[in-house]
């Protein structure tokens, strides 16, 4: 991941590797006696998948999962004995990739499990089937199927079974209870194999959703397991975003593009710099002077106005004094002020996009240790 220098650079991501081993430990409680595995796939949901890898190995973390084999070798060279797993599944003609970087693919059809066994030479595997999510993963025909086959199942090394809820952060949806029924029907053919079913909401609906080894994801980096209760996770990230300019306005006068904001007083404005190419959602564009998007800045939160656009926004800051707010002072996109999961609620999206759209033009600080 490209670091730009703090002084280049118009917005700073801040990662609390503190939090994010607290965090660990909070969902490892959690899930025990299970195994709690990771997710560390996205570069670790735009954290730095080489930091945090590290920090969460030496947390006691064994078991990482990604999702494509590239981010697994990049994963390997970082975590040399690790055990890693490619949720993507097998590529094609790619055995020796996999064999070379010690990746084993979650395998999702009979096609795959075929060429696993003849070009793997016994190397470990895991099998995710479908319990409903209708994404990847073997249909319950297919997995009867392999199950059936002595031959097929003695040439593969099958070191997993899992699947993967689909309302898991709604507690009390029904299919929860039907993706289960139908897991535990399926464990029923491989019974001695290891099983994960759980992400991060998935360890929040008790231990018949533990199995052997969940899989923590974005719940790691600060996000709500449990939305609209309280949030047991600390924040990971803070987003802050440099003013380049401030700039008076006279009332009637318009901010960006396609001038959908018009200034209901005389305004000071600060212009930040970052925007949509920086993974800020264009969606948090505001017509409105009371938000309701907002940043938080000289400790207090102000409106976003006008159009995101692809290296700027735009903040109503009338309200703050001027010896408060100068070029170069800090906005907090989301963080401890404004949580991501209420931002990404603003841009009609979730925690997890804006995470992962963190853009390579921020520069990274790290506090907290390493270690």
């Amino acid at each position: 991941m490209t670091d730009i220098p703090e002084h280049l650079a118009s917005a700073i991501v801040t990662v609390d590797l503190a939090a994010l081993k607290s965090n660990y430990r909070t969902l490892s409680a959690r899930a025990a006696p299970a195994a709690c595995g990771v997710a560390i796939k996205g570069e670790a949901y735009g954290l730095g998948m080489a930091v945090v890898a590290k920090v969460l190995w030496a947390e006691g973390c064994k078991n990482f999962f990604v999702a494509r084999p590239m981010e697994g070798a990049e994963l390997r060279r970082v975590l040399p004995d690790a055990a890693i797993y490619v949720l993507d599944g097998l590529y094609s003609g790619q055995v020796d990739f996999y064999l070379k970087n010690r990746l084993m693919p979650a395998l999702v059809s009979l096609v795959e499990a075929q060429e696993w066994a003849l070009k793997s030479r016994g190397a470990p595997c895991a099998i995710h089937f479908d319990t409903g999510i209708h994404r990847l993963g073997f249909t319950p025909a297919e997995f009867a199927k392999l199950c059936a086959d002595a031959d097929a199942i003695k040439s593969i090394h099958i070191k997993l079974l899992m699947s993967h809820l689909a309302c898991a952060d709604e507690v009390d949806h029904p299919m929860n209870a039907r993706q289960l029924a139908v897991f535990n029907e399926h464990r029923k053919l491989l019974p001695d194999v290891p099983a994960s079913f759980a992400n991060s909401s998935g360890i929040m609906l008790g231990a018949d959703y533990h199995f052997d080894l969940v899989r923590a994801g974005v719940a790691l980096y600060g996000d709500n397991p449990q939305p609209g209760g309280p949030n047991p996770m600390k924040p990971v990230v803070t987003l802050h975003v440099k003013v380049m300019q401030t700039r008076f306005v006279k009332q009637g006068d318009t901010i960006g593009y396609s001038a959908t904001w018009k200034a209901p007083r005389d305004s000071r404005i600060a212009i930040l710099g970052a925007g949509y190419r920086d993974g800020i959602p264009r969606k948090l564009s505001s017509s409105r002077s009371d938000g309701p998007a907002q940043v938080f800045i000289a400790g207090r939160r102000v409106p976003i106005v006008g159009r995101v656009s692809m290296d700027m926004m735009a903040a109503d800051v009338t309200d703050i004094p001027e010896s408060e707010i100068s070029r170069g002072t800090l906005a907090e996109i989301f963080g401890p002020n404004i949580s991501v999961d209420e931002a990404a609620g603003w841009a009609g999206t979730i925690s997890y996009e804006l995470l992962t759209h963190l853009g390579n033009r921020y520069h990274r600080r790290y506090i907290g240790s390493e270690s």
